[in-house]
């Protein structure tokens, strides 16, 4: 195995690379999937660090009652490597072997995954890297451990001192904590620690949701081992008391950023109280068109050829694959309307029957057809719930509308390929960036979005897709946002779909070549190089 130079060490929670590696919740993964494609494809000297997490992260399959089962196949091995490299971290008093893997398999740049569940550790310890997002508070600190501290680790074994560390959302920053302690052990004091390796950390944060900005206390990270000998007092300074995952990762890094214009724009106000704060700038992400971008439809949008036969073989694909999974069967001919993310309550995948009277005459009448996924936290009630709902109007609906259980990548292209129109209704401005809407736009998908996350700098409304709902925050929001959502469908998008197919194509056309050009993750990426890394 070569062991290339690297000037950029990206580290992550997950990676979603492949259904054949399940070890990725959602869109974090996929975007750092896509994050070492394209470094690959540039040839940008970059390296990930993730877990290889044996149980993944869920299977999730809908029971008899209509509730998501969570189900933990073990992840398999056969595409890795197991580089024979060992670190040690002592955690909860213990000390823990961990083993790194490495893998090139799926067109990435180099990721090495490092995993604990190895014989000569207790029992307990194996289990650290089980889980992705299982477990407990202490669960998650070892886990953040295991990446941060023990990446730090490895590199060194690998003999690799890259110029810059990307820590990919606050669950890597304790790799900073990692880096502080080498330059104390050199002698330095605390400030010129600190100093030093800011000088060299940059930071992306990912979600101005609350439950997604991670708070530990300074005892818990104390008791198993986080802080690598770090003082009570010296952690604090990084990331307060109690201690704050994202304020942790703006007083590492020298720069950092959020992942559209508008997220930019509202993780500065969320986080302009932190003292000694990295600038946050915005860098808006992007997907892969090779892995995303139906080979048909760029050959179609290349030639000038005919873009709506392309799109209705993807479309017979997707009509196929819901017939396979739950034995109804969708008509080609009507509108189909997908929604796929992880189910989380800001983004309201029920929103559509917000109003039930409004949904369910647009369903009688056949002018629409739906079709949902998506995965709810283990243990987020209030998503599992959602879900429910969702599934009861499949259930009552079987000609209209489907669900499809465990919602994954290879799912997401088929869906993304095949619908006609994207459906994203998260609570403005929760919505980060939204990347399944790039790749449905990639494809000719149109969106019909509220104006958060990535669509707030897309969308032309009629022209590439459809906006609707005006932000505004305030207790009839969703009520306001589900009336928009209808209006904009019943008066606009049917209408076109059904009496103007000339122009719902020239839409389609408008839609591709908006998403190839900006929205690629080779822009972002050759984003990352010149305004994070300072590569050139």
């Amino acid at each position: 195995m070569d062991r290339p130079p690297a000037q950029v060490a990206y580290f992550c929670m997950e990676y979603g690379l492949d259904d054949a590696l399940p070890i990725y919740a959602g869109g974090l993964g996929v975007l750092a999937g896509d994050h070492l494609r394209a470094a690959r494809d540039l040839g940008l000297p970059l390296v990930g660090i993730g877990i290889l997490w044996r149980q993944g992260y869920t299977h999730q399959v809908i029971g008899e009652d209509g509730r998501p089962l969570d189900v933990y196949p073990p992840v398999p091995t056969d595409r890795l490597t197991d580089t024979g490299i060992r670190v040690r971290l002592r955690l909860r008093g213990r000390e823990v072997a961990v083993r790194a893997w490495y893998t090139e398999a799926f067109g990435n740049a180099p990721l090495y995954l490092l995993d604990t569940n190895l014989p000569e550790n207790a029992y307990p310890d194996r289990r650290i890297t089980d889980r992705l997002y299982g477990g407990t508070a202490e669960d998650r600190v070892l886990q953040e451990t295991v990446l941060g501290v023990g990446g730090v680790r490895l590199l060194r074994a690998l003999g690799l001192a890259p110029q810059v560390y990307h820590f990919n959302e606050g669950h890597a920053v304790l790799a900073g904590v990692e880096l502080i302690r080498e330059q104390l052990a050199e002698g330095r004091t605390f400030a010129e620690a600190l100093a030093a390796v800011r000088s060299r950390v940059v930071f992306t944060t990912h979600t101005p949701v609350p439950a997604g900005n991670e708070v530990h206390r300074l005892e818990l990270l104390e008791a198993v081992g986080a802080s690598a000998g770090l003082s009570r007092q010296q952690m604090a300074a990084i990331g307060g008391d109690p201690f704050g995952m994202t304020v942790a990762g703006l007083r590492l890094a020298r720069i950092a950023n959020g992942v559209s214009a508008l997220h930019g724009e509202t993780a500065r106000q969320m986080w302009a109280g932190v003292e000694g704060a990295a600038p946050i700038i915005h860098i808006t992400n992007g997907v892969h068109p090779g892995v995303f971008q139906d080979p048909r439809i760029r050959a179609a949008m290349a030639a000038g050829g005919d873009l709506w036969a392309a799109h209705m073989a993807c479309k017979a694909e997707l009509l196929q694959e819901v017939g396979r999974r739950t034995g109804h069967w969708l008509r080609p001919e009507v509108l189909t309307v997908g929604f796929a993310r992880r189910a989380a309550p800001y983004k309201r995948p029920d929103l559509f029957f917000y109003d039930p009277d409004r949904a369910e005459a647009l369903l009688r009448e056949g002018l629409v057809q739906l079709v949902f996924a998506g995965k709810a936290h283990p243990l987020d009630e209030a998503g599992k719930a959602m879900v429910t709902r969702l599934v009861e109007w499949a259930r009552r609906y079987p000609e209209q509308m489907v669900f499809l259980e465990n919602y994954s990548l290879g799912l997401g292209r088929i869906l993304t390929r095949g619908c006609d129109l994207w459906l994203n209704n998260p609570q403005r401005p929760l919505e980060a960036s939204g990347t399944s809407g790039m790749k449905a736009a990639m494809n000719g998908v149109l969106n019909l979005s509220i104006l958060d996350g990535w669509w707030a700098e897309a969308c032309v409304h009629g022209v590439n897709g459809w906006g609707f709902g005006d932000g505004s925050p305030g207790p009839d929001q969703a009520a306001r946002d589900a009336e928009a959502l209808h209006r904009v469908l019943l008066d606009e998008v049917i209408p076109t779909f059904y009496h103007r197919r000339p122009t719902w194509v020239a839409m389609m056309r408008e839609s591709i070549a908006m998403a190839q050009d900006r929205f690629s993750a080779h822009r972002m990426v050759e984003e990352y190089r010149t305004q994070m890394y300072g590569l050139g």
